[in-house]
């Protein structure tokens, strides 16, 4: 019986033992010892690196399982069966996983690479190719003890750890020895290390940390949970970001993410919501950038392609998909596009600008043309740059990634002609300010999740990118106030709900065209 001593709280002295089979049965074949601990102290953390060697049958696309015992400190014999008790977990620490494409430079690598690893190189691409999973070895060993033996009801134990106690009868009473539990929770995809046919050994680390009982039960639900995940149809890769957050991320730290998560969500829908009713609802793009709402759609498609290609987490990559359909919509409905069916045959109709519109589209010609003179050495330098010296898996990524790095960086200089033309109108009563602060809210929200969950550098910056925009809009809004009980020309007064006869009045956010818009109407129509 293993138990704290009553007068120093202390464990006795336990004996740990790793060893390697390709049996995943120790007792009939518990294999070759890796690693040993003669004395393990259950409430100290520890870490070790050891190399593992690897069975023939492993090398040629085998499996492997590591039998882990506890055993009393004193047993000194080879075969961990002849001590006076035992604790084991098993877990086969081989996968099976389609290797991964290679990074190299695409002009100072690329020819190096064929001439040395020509016949590597073309087996593993064959396999990808093919989609014929290979052996991955798991290079981290989580492992756990629960720290604590509280007592229990036999009859109401917790189910998720019922299955992790071993029992032991003494005098009458029912014993439970230390709950042994190897976290694999904490395997992640990016600690896979592919086997090749001629390697001999592999390096892998030992992690052991005490844990209390309630973490415990906590990591069998997510484990669980996970597993579910999976059934529904969720990928390797996306599970393993969720697990991302649960290995990685401090216990307090994650139950603010979690609650964070659910204000993203909220603030998500909301502002998709009034989005649609915003662009739904407006008649005139007087006060609006055309070339932003454009530049937007576009910016969207090639951010969701570029994450598509980068494999990121759903968690990113599902709201980009719809925002992009969102935001092709309201290129449909700046360009005043309709559908006019005739025979079963779709015709396109453009539809015609008013006096505000032109003068809204002067102002964006003027913001943009002095961004063309900054933007277009900017991209070419960063593109030539991404070639020689950024490792790439093959020229559709680097023109992919060039293209995102575009829209990343540059996406804050295309958003400066909106500002620009604010600062010309000297008003932001065109502007759909609720969708504009939900939006603000998920962008401090995603400054958070920029640390948790994984995703390409360039998105992880463009997060803190958006957050200047916004104080931007803010302190145009402080400049120039918006006066909602007051309509402009358009006889819209920007509440959710119409105020009727309203006294209209000149104000500094009242939408109204110079005469010079009005004159290049009339010539238009003429």
């Amino acid at each position: 019986m293993i138990q704290r001593d009553a007068v120093s709280a202390e464990w006795p002295p336990l004996q740990f033992r790793i060893y390697a089979s390709v049996n995943s049965r120790a007792k009939e074949n518990y294999g070759k010892i890796v690693h040993q601990i003669a004395f393990l102290d259950i409430d100290e953390v520890m870490e070790r690196e050891v190399h593992v060697d690897l069975p023939e049958h492993t090398r040629n696309n085998g499996s492997l399982y590591l039998h882990c015992f506890l055993l009393p400190a004193e047993h000194k014999h080879q075969d961990p069966y002849q001590a006076s008790w035992q604790i084991i977990q098993t877990v086969r620490i081989t996968t099976y996983q389609i290797p991964q494409a290679e990074t190299f430079r695409l002009i100072t690598e690329a020819e190096e690479k064929r001439k040395k690893n020509k016949e590597a190189s073309r087996s593993v691409d064959q396999l990808r190719e093919k989609g014929t999973p290979v052996t991955h070895f798991r290079s981290r060993l989580p492992l756990t003890v629960v720290g604590e033996s509280p007592k229990f009801d036999l009859y109401a134990l917790p189910g998720e750890i019922y299955q992790h106690m071993q029992f032991f009868h003494k005098e009458g009473q029912t014993y439970y020895w230390p709950i042994f539990y190897i976290d694999e929770l904490s395997f992640l995809t990016k600690d896979l290390v592919q086997i090749e046919p001629e390697q001999k050994s592999v390096m892998m680390k030992i992690q052991y940390r005490p844990i209390s009982i309630g973490k415990l039960r906590l990591l069998i639900t997510a484990q669980a949970s996970l597993a579910q995940l999976k059934r529904m149809g969720f990928s390797d890769k996306d599970v393993d970001e969720v697990k991302g957050i649960f290995v990685d991320t401090n216990f307090y730290f994650l139950a603010i993410t979690m609650f964070v998560a659910a204000l993203h969500m909220l603030f998500d829908v909301l502002a998709f919501k009034n989005d649609i009713a915003f662009w739904r609802n407006r008649k005139s793009m007087a006060g609006l950038s055309t070339r932003t709402v454009l530049w937007r759609s576009f910016s969207q498609s090639v951010i969701f392609i570029y994450l598509l290609d980068e494999e990121t987490s759903l968690l990113v990559t599902i709201p980009t998909a719809i925002g992009c359909i969102i935001e092709y919509w309201k290129v449909a409905k700046s360009a005043k596009i309709s559908i006019i069916w005739s025979k079963g045959i779709p015709h396109f109709r453009f539809g015609t600008s008013t006096a505000a519109e032109i003068e809204t589209e002067s102002f964006d010609s003027e913001a943009m043309k002095y961004l063309t003179f900054l933007l277009i050495p900017l991209c070419i330098g960063g593109a030539i740059y991404s070639l020689a010296y950024i490792p790439h898996k093959s020229w559709y990524s680097w023109i992919i990634q060039c293209m995102a790095n575009g829209v990343y960086a540059f996406g804050f200089l295309f958003m400066l002609p909106q500002l620009f033309v604010n600062y010309r109108m000297k008003s932001v009563a065109h502007l759909p300010w609720r969708t504009f602060m939900y939006k603000a809210f998920n962008t401090f929200i995603d400054d958070v999740f920029a640390f948790i969950i994984t995703m390409p550098a360039s998105h992880r910056v463009a997060c803190f990118r958006d957050d200047v925009v916004f104080v931007i809009y803010l302190y145009q809004r402080y400049l120039y106030p918006v006066d909602k009980s007051r309509t402009n020309e358009f006889g819209e007064s920007f509440q959710d709900a119409e105020i009727p006869n309203v006294q209209r009045a000149q104000s500094p956010s009242v939408l109204l065209p110079s005469p010079q818009s009005e004159l290049k109407a009339r010539k238009k129509t003429d």
